[in-house]
């Protein structure tokens, strides 16, 4: 073998390239590639997810805070106020003896008497308020309690003209609440609708079961007519004392919303497209 068949020899001979394993091999890296960068795609969305929850939990414990505070305060006014009113309606029962057969002097009898009372409403809000309250569940027929709920709203909606309708409502709806509560809720949010709609204006109150998310069983919506609510206040109106009108101790919507989380629900407000507001409320 000459020299140069040696040289020949002893060259490195490039490898053979497998078009078809390069071209796996380059699939294989661009599978993983996108993976990756979907799952960090869901962790960016999980993450702000999470902030968002966070944020929310903690306006809310700020919140809870601040009411607690506020709701002491309120109770200690409470009982002090409570004290002499009891005083001032003893005082004017007795009065109001001593002016029989003398109707002009009755008649400002009658304004203090009804000038105690409204106090002693807002007394008894602040307290129903500020108390620690204990939830006392049992099976209730829902259409059956808002029966027992209009017969106290009736004079309101006279007055007012205004139609109250819950037909809807499958007469055979039982739902796990505390009676007493629900009450409340159902009133306030009734005569809060009132309260906002013009003569002859419409309560619309539906019911059922909830199936959009496996925390809560039933629904409870209460909706009405009228102008609905100025965005600006919307995340105002659950906060104790805050009123949009002329009247009224501004404590209504904040009781509703107080005696919902009691029973582990979630209460929330917004305007429909067709006009009026909404209330609905979630429960377990």
């Amino acid at each position: 073998m000459s020299q140069i068949d040696i040289i020949e020899e002893l060259k490195v001979k490039p490898p053979v390239v497998n078009m078809d394993d390069l071209a796996s091999v380059f699939s294989a890296y661009n599978e993983i590639t996108n993976r990756m960068h979907r799952s960090h795609l869901q962790l960016k969305g999980e993450v702000i997810r999470l902030r968002k929850e966070l944020k929310h939990k903690n306006e809310l414990l700020e919140r809870k805070s601040r009411l607690a505070a506020l709701g002491e305060m309120a109770a200690g006014m409470a009982h002090e106020i409570r004290n002499p009113l009891g005083g001032i309606q003893l005082y004017v029962s007795l009065l109001a003896k001593e002016l029989q057969g003398q109707a002009e002097s009755l008649l400002w009898t009658d304004k203090i008497t009804k000038g105690v009372h409204t106090l002693d409403t807002i007394v008894n809000d602040i307290l129903a308020f500020t108390q620690d309250q204990v939830c006392q569940k049992t099976e209730v027929n829902l259409s059956a309690l808002l029966m027992e709920v209009m017969d106290y709203v009736r004079p309101q909606v006279k007055a007012k003209e205004v139609t109250v309708d819950f037909g809807t409502i499958d007469r055979n709806l039982v739902v796990d609440i505390d009676l007493n509560m629900m009450s409340r809720i159902l009133m306030n949010l009734i005569l809060n609708a009132i309260g906002m709609m013009e003569e002859g204006g419409r309560v619309d109150i539906s019911a059922g079961n909830y199936d959009r998310d496996e925390q809560y069983r039933f629904y409870v919506c209460v909706s009405d007519t009228g102008p609905g609510i100025d965005p600006a206040v919307m995340d105002k109106i659950f906060n104790p004392f805050f009123t949009t009108r002329d009247s009224g101790t501004g404590l209504g919507l904040a009781i509703v919303h107080r005696l919902v989380e009691c029973h582990g629900g979630a209460i929330t407000a917004t305007n429909k497209d067709t006009g009026g507001a909404m209330f609905t409320i979630l429960l377990p």
